[in-house]
Parts: structure tokens; sequence; C-alpha cells
């Protein structure tokens, strides 16, 4: 089985990331997706996230019941913070008979130079990369484990979905009706 893994802090998960999960099946030859909630992602930075049970429940409602993309807390239990190239070699241990894909945007691609052994995940596993204003893929996009696919694109960030939450703005549409509810019962996001 073919996995595509689509790692994020997901904080919170939005449509935009549903859309791009999504368009990786359609767009490839994947035959699941799991969107798996990093707890701490070394280059960025850690102040800002909520807690990862409530990124991960989040990404679990927001899924419902597709059956062909899942959330994944694996990361959960690995030292942190996360580093991709760790929780591949981690994940094919665990499942030794699926191939795992990256999934990520043209600006993740562009700094790919600054990950752990970031040789060792471009040469041993595809990457199937969506476009992002203003990324070029810094050379990496000519390596031929590197493959592009189509999404519609939206300018939505869980960046400005926090900040409008911050304001006691609605992000109705931005993120599912069940996160939407999520959030404001758990009163999260705001001070």
């Amino acid at each position: 089985m073919k996995i595509g893994l689509f790692f994020g802090s997901f904080n919170p998960v939005h449509v935009g990331h549903l859309i791009i999960a999504e368009s990786a099946l359609n767009e490839s030859d994947l035959d699941r997706v799991w969107m798996v909630v990093s707890p701490h992602n070394p280059l960025k930075n850690k102040a800002n996230l909520i807690g990862e049970y409530d990124r991960y429940r989040m990404v679990e409602l927001a899924l419902g019941d597709n059956d062909k993309i899942q959330a994944s807390n694996f990361e959960f239990t690995l030292a942190k913070p996360s580093y991709t190239v760790d929780t591949l070699k981690k994940l094919k241990e665990a499942y030794p008979g699926y191939q795992f894909s990256l999934i990520m945007g043209e600006d993740n691609l562009d700094h790919l130079h600054k990950w752990k052994e970031y040789e060792e995940i471009l040469h041993h596993y595809p990457i199937w990369v969506y476009p992002r204003v203003g990324s070029d893929g810094s050379g990496f996009d000519r390596y031929p484990q590197v493959k592009k696919f189509m999404f519609p694109y939206l300018d939505i960030s869980a960046t400005r979905v926090r900040e409008l939450l911050a304001e006691g703005k609605s992000v109705r549409y931005i993120v599912t009706d069940k996160v939407y509810e999520y959030i404001l019962k758990n009163r999260l996001y705001v001070d």
C-alpha cells in the first residue's frame, strides 16, 4: 500500500489542508493519505502551539468518516522535536509492507536543505509537492523522486485562522463545522 504522509502542526486544521490531502490522492498513485500531527516542528516556534491531542482531535473531526485520509498521532511517542527522517525510519519498522511518500508544499521544498538528513529523504522517498506562491523548489524539484501535483489554490493559513479567532471573528467555512464547534467549546486560540 502506498501511503502519502502529510505532516503538519495543523494548528488548527483548515479546509486548505483537506483540499491538499484530497488533491494528493486524486493526482498521484497514492492509496491513502495520513495527516501526521507533529507535536513540535523544529523549524517552528512552539509558543503558538496548542496541545497536540487537541490538534489531533480536530484533524479527526475534520476528516469524519473518510476512509482514504486519516489522522495520525504516530509522532506523539517519538522523541521531540520531531525530525521527519527519524519518523520515516520508525514508520518503516512499524509498517514494513507499506511504501511511504511525503506530501509537502513547494515552500517546504525550498527549505529542505535545513532538514536533518535531507539527502536520505530525497533519495529514498517520493515527495509529492503542491505549488505555493513565491516558491520555486530551490532546485530540488529536479530530482526524480520529486513529483508535482496541482490543487485549487486557496490562500488560507492556520496563522490567519488563529488571528481571526483572537480577534473574536468567525472562521466558519475556513474550518469544518465540527472543528469550529470544537474550537469554540474548548475556547482555543483566544486569550
